[in-house]
């Protein structure tokens, strides 16, 4: 917190600070009468009538009313990773496009509109990178207005806890109405470690370019096969694994430097026997040999199985991102 010279804390944010990232301490008198102090860090988004909005790098929107500010200031964005492969978000947020390609796409501006029959929300949604061309409003209008042509929901996939990501849009989202429903965390890491991982199941690991029916039905999220397949084998180079008897599956796409892994599933009766290293072993080792240095996946915040695994294989946060559906 600010603390001038004379030992008082001071506020030292005003609304012309929207879009900087702030840390700002509010006092709150419980029924005592007793004054507590509450923390928080984030991008103020907004300053609307005696109210602030700050968007947190997980996401969660806190509002906090003027009158209850006794300290605040601009800090600087959260240090860069020094563990791990260098990434812009932007960079990283075309990378996991490109594989996870709808089968239909339109640009609104310099957002992408993407659908493909319901199939994931990945694929399902805008993303927003960069700018529409015309006002927040009209944009969302023309978001609605496309998905509901074709039977879907509208979603728009935003991200926070980064360099360059999308408070500002999440608290404009919110502040119509739309709510989030899923997050997920991108996570970074090098390559070679999973590589080398002591997986001795990777040996029996099949890798093919198109995914069977066994692949599909432990994957266990398809309702058209079809369309499904369609989508899964786009990308710049896909790779699809498999142990015997579909104990596990997996999936990832090479593309330049990145390694992207994906759909990674183990049958339950066959949890932690190490077979989803296993897969992501033999999915590194074959795109290592395609010249790819770098790892990255989507793990769902919910999921601490999956946190946990890649946890221990090196893979740090680089930002989260969240799927915001329209109200209905």
């Amino acid at each position: 917190m600010e603390i001038t010279a004379g030992g008082l804390l001071e506020v030292r944010i005003t609304p012309a600070d929207v879009g900087k990232r702030v840390s700002v301490r509010r006092v709150e008198y419980g029924s005592s009468g007793v004054p507590g102090y509450t923390d928080a860090v984030g991008v103020l988004t907004s300053w609307n009538e005696g109210v602030l909005l700050i968007t947190q790098k997980n996401g969660k929107s806190v509002r906090i009313a003027e009158s209850s500010l006794v300290a605040g200031k601009i800090v600087p964005p959260a240090p860069a990773r020094r563990r791990g492969p260098a990434a812009s978000f932007e960079e990283l947020s075309r990378v996991t496009a490109r594989s996870w390609q709808p089968l239909e796409s339109e640009p609104l501006g310099e957002w992408t509109l993407r659908a493909a029959a319901g199939f994931t929300r990945r694929a399902n949604s805008v993303l927003p990178v960069g700018d529409p061309g015309i006002p927040l409003d009209e944009a969302l209008a023309r978001v609605t207005s496309w998905y509901a042509e074709r039977g879907l929901p509208a979603y728009v996939q935003a991200a926070t806890g980064a360099v360059g990501t999308q408070e500002l849009l999440i608290g404009e989202l919110e502040r119509r109405g739309w709510a989030a429903e899923v997050s997920a965390q991108v996570r970074i890491g090098a390559l070679a470690p999973v590589g080398d991982a002591d997986a001795p199941a990777a040996g029996a690991v099949r890798l093919t370019r198109t995914p069977d029916e066994a692949w599909l039905g432990r994957y266990g999220k398809v309702g058209d096969p079809e369309v499904a397949r369609r989508l899964l084998v786009e990308g710049p180079s896909v790779w699809f694994a498999a142990l015997p008897d579909g104990r596990a599956i997996g999936r990832c796409v090479v593309d330049g430097r990145w390694a992207g892994f994906a759909a990674v599933t183990v049958d339950p009766a066959h949890r932690r026997q190490g077979l989803a290293t296993a897969v992501m072993a033999a999915l590194a080792r074959r795109a290592l040999e395609e010249g790819a240095s770098a790892a990255w996946l989507q793990v769902e915040t919910d999921n601490p199985g999956a946190l946990a695994l890649y946890d221990g294989m090196g893979f740090a946060t680089h930002h989260t991102y969240h799927h915001y559906r329209a109200a209905r």
